[in-house]
C-alpha cells in the first residue's frame, strides 16, 4: 500500500528565519513559496478560516521538507514538545555527506547540538559493514533533528 514517505511538514512561528535555517545551514534548496487557504484546506485540517505560509525544501534525495505557517488561526506550542521521550512524532533525520562540516556549519549558525557526535555501538544495533555517526540538534524553534553518517 504505502510506496514512500512523501514529506515531511514542520508548522513553524517565523517562517523566515526557519527557511534561513534549513536553506542557509543545513543547506537544502527552496523549491516554492505559496500561501494556502480555502475550502479544501479548512475541510482537511478541520480548521475554520485556515490559511497558511507554506516553503518547499528539497535535500539531493529524500522526501522534501515543508515549512508551514499558519495565518489563522493561531496555533500554541505543546510543553515538552522538544524532548526526546515526548511521545509522538520526535525528530527528523537527515543523512549528510559531511557530518564534521555539517556539525561545524551548525556551530556557525549558533544551533543547539545536544552533544557531540557519537558512535551508534555495533554492538546494539548493526549496519552491516558500516559504523553510524549520529547526533541531535535543535532547529531554531526547538524541533529536534538528527543528523548522521554511515563509515
Amino acid at each position: 500500500m504505502i510506496e514512500r514517505i512523501d514529506h515531511v511538514n514542520l508548522v513553524v512561528q517565523d517562517i523566515d528565519r526557519m527557511t534561513d535555517f534549513y536553506r542557509d545551514v543545513l543547506a537544502m534548496r527552496v523549491t516554492r513559496q505559496i500561501t494556502i487557504g480555502g475550502p479544501w484546506i479548512e475541510t482537511l485540517t478541520g480548521l475554520a478560516g485556515a490559511e497558511a505560509d507554506v516553503v518547499y525544501l528539497e535535500a539531493p534525495s529524500g522526501p522534501p521538507v515543508e515549512l508551514l505557517r499558519y495565518r489563522t488561526p493561531e496555533g500554541r506550542r505543546p510543553a515538552g514538545l522538544g524532548a526526546a521521550n515526548t511521545p509522538g512524532l520526535r525528530h527528523v533525520a537527515f543523512r549528510v555527506s559531511d557530518l564534521p562540516g555539517a556539525v561545524a556549519a551548525l556551530r556557525a549558525a549558533g544551533a543547539e547540538l545536544l552533544s557531540e557526535v557519537q558512535s551508534v555501538p555495533t554492538t546494539q544495533v548493526e549496519f552491516g559493514d558500516r559504523q553510524k555517526q549520529i547526533v541531535y540538534c535543535r532547529d531554531p524553534e526547538g524541533n529536534l533533528l538528527e543528523l548522521c553518517d554511515y563509515r
